[in-house]
């Protein structure tokens, strides 16, 4: 643990709580993405199986338990508690290829062809991608509300941080290069590389929020 990856951490911590609530305190899940946020309770339930059986802190132990239930909260809040404020009209990005690819690349790229290991790689190619429905939502409104913005600017920083920590414990620590970390890494930060042009714009410098159309 060092102080990138914790601040990092707590950056994941944000963008989960400000997404419970907005969702809670509007009584709604307008504009977020229920395919986005399943991909994530798969990622988590995938990555995570090692809940009870590897212990390293009780920090870890932690975030695990609460990144699994809180992805699970989250879905069932746009599911079920919230389901008439859910637009499924404008969340039809086709997720299948993103499962589909993600399914391939883990069987492919694994360090060991065990259930954990291969389901571990699968969770980190299918996260650096979870994302794009969401993005995709946002591209056919036009516009996000602020607190929406904000949501993904905090899980967009998480992992940027995390990225800026693989090479510093490269460098620093010595730490063994794991290169489907850093590849899916690096990709799911340049998925948020016109986003983060546009917080900017909107946050910082009071521009109206609009996305690039995708192609």
């Amino acid at each position: 643990m060092n102080l990138i990856r914790l601040v990092a951490d707590m950056m994941h911590l944000a963008s989960i709580i400000i997404l419970l609530l907005k969702i809670k305190k509007s009584r709604s899940c307008s504009g977020i993405s229920l395919k986005s946020q399943a991909l994530y309770a798969i990622v988590f339930l995938t990555r995570y199986l090692d809940l009870f059986t590897d212990f390293v802190s009780v920090y870890n132990s932690c975030m695990k338990a609460f990144f699994i239930l809180s992805s699970l909260y989250t879905v069932y809040l746009i599911k079920i508690r919230y389901k008439p404020s859910y637009d499924a009209t404008l969340d039809t990005f086709r997720i299948e290829y993103l499962l589909g690819g993600s399914i391939i690349l883990g069987l492919v790229f694994t360090s060991k062809y065990t259930i954990i290991e291969v389901l571990w790689s699968f969770s980190l190619w299918l996260e650096s991608v979870a994302i794009l429905p969401q993005l995709f939502m946002l591209q056919k409104t036009g516009e996000a509300e602020t607190i929406t913005t904000h949501y993904l600017f905090a899980l967009g920083a998480y992992r940027g941080l995390y990225t800026i920590n693989w090479i510093y414990r490269h460098f620093y620590e010595k730490h063994s290069t794991d290169w489907i970390v850093w590849a899916a890494g690096i990709l799911q930060t340049a998925l948020y590389s016109d986003f983060f042009y546009i917080y900017y714009n909107k946050v910082i410098k009071g521009a109206k929020f609009e996305l690039p159309k995708m192609v």
